[in-house]
């Protein structure tokens, strides 16, 4: 994307002009390294409607970014030139999208880019948090150390979402046979047998008349209601992509029943890890609450940790600033951070803490599994007989009455 820039320089003097990157952050983090001072910056590109499915396709699988990056740390571990491990990298990566990348990366390399900044002009492959990592890096020297906790940060993160995934495969089959299944009875089944039941005068079952007419509405205004769902489709999902919307919509996840639990000690491992890793290499407390925001996944949880460092910035104590977040940071958390803020040892008891809640995050996603199917089928079983039992009812009484 393009954006047009107003900016000062630290002369005081005014440039305006324009700049390439994937999004407006990355736009700003680019003027930023450049010593300017950022007046406005507005995107001068259109956006059209099917821009979504354009970037849905023209995106790097994860498990793609995820063996580029543990092949990325494994060479650099080896002591491999950068320019040789790009060449490297080039040449093994299957993805075309992440290949190209690859060699646009190495190009900007040659003209003189650092590392950071040649990737950041590839912002919509890799994230924010991804950049700052490497970024912070560079400065302390400790790149290999970054490819490799970044490496196994993406795998942990893969494991997760093949966990999630699995766990949603079955009750995904069973719901859509379902709704298959049901379909097939309002639409076919129903209609056939609603003039019987009207010719024998038959009184019906309040579940009965619900599911006839819902039947006969479906075979009159089914391209209607096709339309609407469309359009609500369409709706739903532009305004969760809003920012308002990010936010609801995560508010919203770490609440739900069952599953926000899961979410919140998924984020609170993501939140230690890496503002861990970010303190061992040096940055400061502050700036790494601030670049772990970027690594939450969750808007509600990135806006909470800019309060925190923001806290932290103005004198208060983290453990204390965590514990006013109780619902988000649970209060172990809080109670760890404090030990650590008093040993000195913080960047330690992180570690604990994200090892802990890594297995807590294991263990719910494999009950998950166990105990997703018998809810589900038990649910389902209710619904089914109450779909056959619409039926079989009205058609006992009818066999009584004669």
């Amino acid at each position: 994307m393009k954006f047009k820039y107003n900016a000062r320089t630290q002369q005081g003097e005014l440039q305006t002009g324009f700049v390439d990157s994937a999004n407006r952050e990355s736009a700003a983090n680019i003027l930023a390294s450049h010593d300017l001072f950022i007046l406005s910056l507005e995107s001068v590109e259109k956006r059209y409607w099917y821009d979504f499915f354009l970037n849905f396709f023209n995106k790097v699988k994860f498990v793609d970014l995820m063996v580029f990056t543990r092949q990325f740390a494994t060479l650099m571990e080896a002591k491999v030139p950068l320019n040789t491990v790009l060449k490297t990298l080039y040449k093994q990566t299957t993805s075309q999208i992440l290949k190209e990348a690859v060699f646009r990366i190495s190009s900007d390399i040659g003209a003189g880019l650092s590392l950071s900044q040649a990737m950041e002009r590839q912002g919509e492959i890799f994230s924010e948090f991804y950049l700052n990592m490497i970024r912070s890096a560079e400065i302390t020297g400790r790149l290999e150390e970054a490819a490799k906790f970044l490496a196994d940060y993406l795998e942990k993160e893969l494991t997760w979402r093949n966990k999630i995934r699995n766990a949603m495969i079955y009750p995904s089959i069973v719901i859509i046979m379902f709704l298959v299944v049901a379909g097939i009875m309002l639409v076919v089944v129903f209609p056939q047998i609603a003039p019987i039941f009207e010719e024998s005068g038959t009184d019906l079952p309040v579940l009965t008349k619900v599911f006839l007419f819902v039947g006969k509405f479906t075979l009159q205004w089914w391209w209607a209601i096709i339309l609407t769902l469309l359009a609500l489709v369409f709706v739903i999902v532009d305004y969760f992509r809003s920012p308002e919307g990010k936010v609801v919509f995560d508010e919203i996840s770490v609440k739900i029943p069952v599953l926000g639990d899961l979410f919140r000690k998924i984020y609170v491992s993501r939140f230690a890890e890496s503002t861990n890793i970010l303190i061992k290499g040096g940055i400061p407390i502050t700036q790494a609450l601030g670049i772990s925001a970027d690594t939450m996944g969750s808007a509600v949880y990135k806006d909470i940790l800019i309060e925190i460092a923001d806290g932290v910035r103005g004198g208060e104590l983290l453990s204390d600033l965590l514990a006013k977040n109780e619902y988000y940071f649970p209060i172990l958390v809080s109670q760890m951070v404090a030990i650590g803020e008093g040993t000195g040892r913080l960047d330690i008891i992180l570690s604990k803490v994200s090892d802990f809640y890594t297995r807590e995050v294991n263990d719910v996603l494999d009950n998950l599994v166990e105990l997703i199917q018998p809810a589900l089928i038990a649910v389902m079983g209710v619904l089914i007989g109450l779909l056959f039992a619409s039926i079989l009812i009205p058609i006992y009484n009818l066999a009584q009455a004669f």
